[in-house]
């Protein structure tokens, strides 16, 4: 092997062969050297060089091989980017056994050749007909090797000095490229290199019918010399170990310096103030140095590879140190990617042999006593380091770089708020910026680099996970600092730029100067080396000039200086020039200045900050790699984030990393752009969905009840109460409101041993106000061709969790948030809602509108909206929740629960199992308002409607009723004319369904009674929000035209007027404007309708019928009944006037004729049908439930008094006398005093004369026309209780009802004058007694005297 290294490095000995060779080889590699991938910045100032170089000045050969240089380096990055993409395709194979996964051979690994493919094929079917390669091309491997070789070793041998402080710009390029040789050897170690080669041996012996013996065999010998790569690498590069050696010395001090966190801190190099004069503003303390630490990233690399190539350069004394600093902090070294390897095992597998090597020799005595001594020791000292480094590193290289971290983020967040209060100074500090972008970009890839790494790989030791804490907050100053020193940087080029200009002029005369130096002068520089001295000065003197605020506008290429200045370096660091880089520095540092060496290095240097600045930018603080570790960047964002010491304004250097991520892609693998993009777009969208969960998440914590919640305590009456009487007990006053057990008064945060709550909710309600701040000033992400506005998708959150808000407090398991409370917390989100908008730039005042709207609309209002309802319109789904609620749960009673309507309390709620009343709160008018609230109109609209579609559909089962029973119910009316009972009781007993009618009739009753409510509601909102509309509706309603039929105006106006109870008899307009949008009591069969209603005497529903005087009505709702009846009957015969009406308009066809047009009928006339009608039923009921009772059927006659009792006293169209009139009054009186003997509900003119001993009282109950002017001052109970047992002292006038009459007892309330109760007559509680008297007389249960 030795020898055919050894012949490789002389067959091209000769430079005219050489010359060919190199020509040739440059056509190589335009696969990897295409324009867009080739022409970066930093090849810009190579690429022509060469050809301005003149023959005669000995500088061509060297030109060539530096434009290889950085075309190689190119030519390196290609083929790692090919190896990657062959190692996924390999899914890790087994090197061992060279067992591959299916994806590998459906992949297309090997060349298009038909004989392969099809032995290919026939062994796995699903394989591909064309196997297109995307390969490594293994010639390529093995040419990259033999090129690369050359040049290090030829550079190496040629360069004078590779010192950093010296020549800097060759030093990068010589290192830059031996980095990529090494790194892509050791990349290549991942592929089964043996494998692909007995291919290619295959392919050559099937398309040249024979095996190419001579090429085969370098092939061979390629792949044989790197089996491991780093043998081949530590033979192939043993003849520059000593340059790379004292390479690595010289960087040895930068690479102390920024490990030495305190150093840096207290001598200022990262910070433009002097360390030891703090009102001194400086470029640096260190200038020189400082810049220097924006390479120290690079100067690791080279410690890490040199030495594992070179390991007898570990035998230099300083060596020890630089590479013991280097191998503390590292556990991996990172190649390609995110492919690495296991740094301190390839140390111990491949350098500690060379160094025991190295100990052996020194002790047999090779060489002189003192020097082998010495040998000898220094090799005993890297031995024992890289022994002891590895279990140093995992105990201790995390908290190194944690405390860089906390170092770097101080002085980055120091820098930021000094350049953005000093932007001026900005300029001349850009080289510190630089050097702090790249410490920080080296520890944030460090970081992720060693996420989820497992020691050890070759030695059977345990495996040891590398402690990374994911929930490290420096992370995110890290990246928030970078975002911030970038923009700084953007925001200000112009300033950069002139001061860049400004430098270069003054660097122009300064250059003109050290040329016409005595020194320079004795030098006698050839003609070409003049003439580029010449070139240069007459560059920098030709800048434009800055003029004011037009530096922006100025457009300057210096590439034709940095080439000039690269021509120059080439010719005075080649070995072969007669003037080198010595003769100049000793020539012009005697004039106590710069060097011209240094003068020029320092031009060039700012010449780039002029025309190559953003590629600077990018290069020190771009974060690109980190798209290769995006999965775990996600999960530390999660976690740091929103954690203790997350900061909200983080969240925009997270994101914006990703619009750097498809910077990672190489055109050599074509699909890899689309990938990486699909990849950067996902990792987007997740952070975005984490930034908005945690923005959710702090408005959701303000408005929990420990958030804001806690602040809106109040005590109720009972709390207040019970806190009061054990105040009293206790002798001690109150040291804390939270004295008493279980009970938190309002304003306990306050005290000192309670502020935590307080704490918390200042945090929270700050990281909200700084979150919402920063994404809304934040700019566009651009990733490819995906765009995020932050700002939308903030807007988007709120107002989704607003609405998933609403959702979520409407129910409570199965049961309706009280709907004031339902407000109450909307109006505490809102206000939430409302204190955001205050930070950001959006309207989201009108977004909450728009929720609420969305939520409550259910389509066209059906009283002022003409439009066609579709039965596809989208209704909020937050309204049908509320309406279906109300619906299903108070109006039909659908899951059992007994529902009850109590008039008293007007609401609903529920007799529980002990028989006590349990109101539900849902029900009564402010807890309605409260909806009404929320909803607006469209919530009354559709719950309007839905009770509306409820009652027409039980109103069509009375009209079924009424056609199936119509024979029956005309003998009925027979035999009440006959006065034929047998003949009626027969007749009765033909009626179908009388017990599913009284039902549906209950519920009819119970859907008038909750509309009655939520129309008081509606007119009490109407009133508050719009009191000259409400007033205006309510005098309009009042003086409407009582004409029938009524015009379509005047039936609006109506409507209006019902759906916030205007109109004086509400129950009787709801159910005419049913039926007559549904086309009720079309025919005779309606005319039966109050002989249907008396047969319900004989319904079994009376059975279970207890009146219950806390409530005013039935324990069984049979009190609605009366409601239903009432307004059913009423409404009946409106329907049928009005349609009588219009029957006889379309009988006169439109024409004049006085002898068929008649007199447009009232509404005072139809009443007095309807007051016919129901005393009609009234009389048919009593003649029904009294014929029945007998000895059985005494237990049931109460509750019927009762219910025919509270009938007459609800109905607007039945005096109070008329049951007296086919019911015994004492009887009723019995009633009365049964029910109310002890009860606290009592009348309290029990007493008072009987209504039939006052002639006027009499009157004014018989006379129907006295009915509708009753404006006396008497109070009246209202809708809710009217006719219902209700105390007066309790009774409130019903809104736009009118006075009725005089009385001011309850129901049945007769007086004693003339009547004697039989001794022990009275009963107390609720619901009917035995009744023991009535055994006594056979007559009934009262005694006359």
């Amino acid at each position: 092997m030795e020898k055919s290294r050894l012949h490789f490095s002389s067959q091209d000995a000769s430079p005219s062969l050489a010359k060919s060779k190199d020509w040739d080889a440059l056509s190589r590699w335009s696969e990897y050297l295409k324009p867009d991938v080739s022409s970066t910045p930093t090849s810009k100032g190579w690429k022509h060089v060469s050809f301005e170089q003149s023959l005669t000045s000995g500088s061509f050969q060297k030109a060539v091989h530096i434009e290889w240089v950085i075309q190689l380096s190119q030519v390196a990055e290609g083929l790692m980017a090919k190896m990657y993409r062959l190692i996924q395709i390999l899914d890790h194979p087994d090197l061992v056994s060279y067992t591959f996964t299916e994806s590998f051979w459906k992949a297309g690994v090997f060349p298009n050749c038909p004989r392969i493919c099809l032995l290919v094929s026939k062994k796995f079917p699903d394989h591909p007909n064309k196997l297109q390669l995307e390969r490594v091309e293994f010639l390529d491997l093995m040419a990259f090797r033999e090129q690369a070789l050359r040049l290090i070793l030829d550079l190496s041998s040629t360069v004078i000095t590779l010192l950093p402080h010296q020549n800097s710009l060759i030093l990068h390029a010589f290192m830059d490229l031996f980095c990529s040789f090494v790194r892509v050897n050791l990349v290549s170690e991942k592929i089964p290199r043996k494998m692909i080669l007995q291919m290619y041996n295959l392919l050559h012996t099937m398309l040249r019918n024979g095996r190419d013996c001579e090429f085969y065999h370098r092939l061979v010998q390629f792949v044989d010399s790197y089996d491991p790569p780093l043998k081949g690498l530590q033979e192939d590069l043993n003849f520059v170990s000593p340059r790379i050696g004292e390479v690595l010395e010289a960087v040895g001090p930068i690479i102390f310096l920024s490990t030495d966190t305190k150093k840096l801190r207290n001598e200022g190099f990262l910070s433009p103030f002097h360390p030891r004069y703090p009102d001194i503003l400086t470029n640096s303390a260190h200038p020189m140095r400082a810049q220097d630490l924006a390479n120290v990233t690079s100067y690791r690399e080279w410690v890490l590879l040199g030495y594992l190539v070179c390991p007898d350069e570990l035998l230099r004394v300083t060596s020890i140190d630089i590479s013991m600093v280097v191998l503390k902090e590292n556990l991996i070294m990172a190649l390609f990617r995110d492919e690495y390897m296991l740094l301190h095992e390839e140390y111990q597998l491949y350098v500690l042999p060379k160094i025991l090597e190295s100990k052996r020799l020194a002790k047999s005595g090779r060489n002189k006593q003192k020097e082998a001594d010495l040998e000898y020791n220094v090799a005993k000292q890297v031995e024992k380091m890289i022994c002891e480094v590895h279990e140093q590193a995992l105990v201790s290289c995390y908290a190194i770089h944690h405390e860089r971290r906390v170092l770097l983020k101080q002085e980055i967040g120091r820098m930021v708020v000094f350049f953005t209060d000093q932007p001026s100074l900005l300029a001349p500090n850009i080289q510190m910026v630089f050097s702090a972008l790249a410490l920080a970009q080296y520890e944030i890839i460090w970081y992720f680099q060693h996420v989820g790494i497992a020691l050890s790989k070759y030695k059977a030791v345990r495996m040891v996970p590398v402690d990374i804490d994911a929930t490290d907050p420096t992370i995110g100053f890290l990246l928030d600092g970078i975002d911030k020193l970038c923009c700084l940087v953007r925001k200000y080029v112009a300033a950069i730029k002139g001061y860049a200009l400004s430098y270069l002029s003054s660097c122009a005369g300064r250059i003109r100067f050290l040329l016409g130096t005595p020194g320079m002068v004795a030098l006698d520089l050839d003609t070409n080396l003049r003439g580029l001295f010449q070139q240069i000065v007459h560059c920098l003197e030709n800048i434009p000039k800055p003029q004011g605020e037009n530096i922006s506008s100025v457009t300057c290429d210096l590439s034709s200086f940095r080439e000039l200045w690269l021509s120059v370096l080439m010719i005075v660091t080649s070995s072969r020039s007669s003037i080198n880089i010595r003769h100049l520095e000793k020539a012009t540092v005697s004039t106590g200045k710069e060097g011209l060496l240094s003068e020029g290095n320092g031009a060039y240097n700012w010449s780039r900050c002029v025309d190559e600045l953003d590629f600077l930018l990018s290069k020190h603080g771009s974060l690109k790699k980190l798209y290769f570790y995006h999965q775990h960047l996600t999960a530390v964002f999660r976690n740091t984030m929103f954690g203790p010491e997350g900061r909200p304004q983080h969240c925009c250097a997270w994101l914006g990393i990703a619009s750097c991520f498809p910077e990672c892609a190489s055109t050599i693998v074509p699909d890899e752009v689309n990938k990486i993009g699909r990849d950067a777009v996902v990792y987007v969208e997740s952070l975005i969905e984490s930034i908005m969960g945690g923005l959710e998440g702090l408005i959701n914590i303000l408005d929990s009840e420990g958030g804001f919640g806690s602040l809106e305590n109040q005590l109720l009456p009972e709390q207040v109460a019970n806190h009061a009487k054990q105040t009293v007990k206790v002798s001690t006053p109150l040291k804390s409101p939270k004295a008493i057990a279980g009970l938190l008064l309002p304003g306990h945060e306050s005290y000192l041993e309670n502020n935590n709550s307080i704490k918390m909710l200042e945090a929270a309600l700050q990281r909200l106000t700084n979150l919402c701040s920063v994404l809304n000033d934040m700019e566009p992400i651009c990733v490819l061709n995906h765009v995020f506005v932050l700002r939308e998708y903030m807007r988007e959150c709120i107002l989704g969790n607003f609405k998933r808000r609403i959702l979520a407090i409407l129910k409570m398991d199965s049961e309706l948030q009280r709907p004031s409370v339902v407000e109450s917390l909307l109006r505490r989100h809102i206000s939430i809602v409302h204190l955001v908008e205050q930070h950001i730039s959006m309207d989201l005042t009108e977004g909450i509108r728009e929720v609420l709207l969305a939520e409550a609309v259910t389509g066209p209002i059906s009283f002022s909206h003409s439009i066609e309802r579709s039965a596809n319109r989208q209704t909020g789904s937050a309204v049908e929740i509320a309406c279906n609620w109300y619906v299903e749960n108070i109006v039909k009673d659908v899951s059992g629960a007994g529902i009850l309507f109590a008039p008293i309390h007007r609401s609903f709620g529920r007799q529980k199992s002990a028989g006590t009343y349990v109101p539900d709160l849902n029900t009564n008018v402010g807890e309605l308002k409260a909806f009404i609230h929320i909803f607006g109109g469209y919530g009354v609209d559709r719950l309007d409607r839905m009770i509306q579609e409820h009652t027409a559909a039980l109103l069509n089962c009375i009209d079924t009723s009424l056609r199936s029973n119509k024979e029956a119910l005309e003998a009925i009316v027979g035999s009440m004319n006959s006065g034929d009972r047998i003949e009626r009781e027969a007749n009765i007993k033909q009626i179908l369904d009388v017990e599913t009618v009284v039902g549906f009739c209950i519920q009819a009753g119970q859907a008038l009674a909750f509309r009655r409510i939520l129309a008081e509601a509606t007119g009490s909102v109407l009133e508050e929000s719009a009191p000259l509309v409400f007033s205006l509706l309510s005098a309009v309603s009042k003086h409407l035209p009582e004409e029938i039929p009524e015009k379509e105006e005047i039936k609006k106006l109506r409507k209006v007027a019902t759906s916030f109870g205007a109109v004086s008899e509400h129950d009787t307009e709801w159910v005419h404007l049913v039926m007559a949008e549904v086309g009720g009591a079309i025919d005779g069969s309606w005319s039966l309708l109050p002989y249907l209603c008396a047969v319900f005497m004989t319904s079994n529903i009376w059975n279970t019928a207890n009146f219950d005087v806390s409530i005013g009505g039935f324990t069984n709702n049979i009190h609605c009944l009366a409601r239903c009846i009432n307004a059913v009957i009423a409404g009946s015969e409106l329907v049928r006037a009005e349609r009588g009406e219009q029957q006889k308009h379309s009988f006169s066809n439109g024409h004049v004729n006085e002898a068929l047009t008649t007199e447009v009928q009232s509404r005072a006339s139809v009443e007095a049908n309807i007051k016919s009608t129901m005393q009609l039923f009234v009389k048919t009921s009593a003649i029904i439930m009294l014929d029945s009772w007998n000895e059985n059927d005494r237990l049931y006659l109460a509750p019927k008094l009762i219910f025919m009792d509270q009938l007459c006293e609800f109905s607007p169209y039945l005096p109070r006398s008329t049951l007296e009139l086919h019911i015994p009054y004492a009887l009723l009186r019995s009633v009365c005093r049964q029910y109310y003997g002890s009860s606290t509900y009592a009348p309290p003119a029990l007493l008072s004369p009987s209504p039939r001993q006052s002639p006027l009282v009499s009157l004014a109950h018989s006379s129907p026309m006295v009915r509708h002017n009753r404006e006396d001052s008497t109070p009246q109970s209202s809708a809710y209780d009217s006719g219902y047992f209700k105390p007066s002292s309790s009774q409130v006038q019903e809104p736009g009802e009118k006075q009725r009459n005089t009385r001011r007892s309850g129901p049945l309330d007769y007086s004693s004058s003339k009547v004697k109760f039989v001794e022990g007559s009275s009963s107390t509680g609720r619901g009917p007694s035995p009744l023991p008297r009535f055994a006594v007389s056979r007559s009934g249960p009262l005694s006359y005297k």
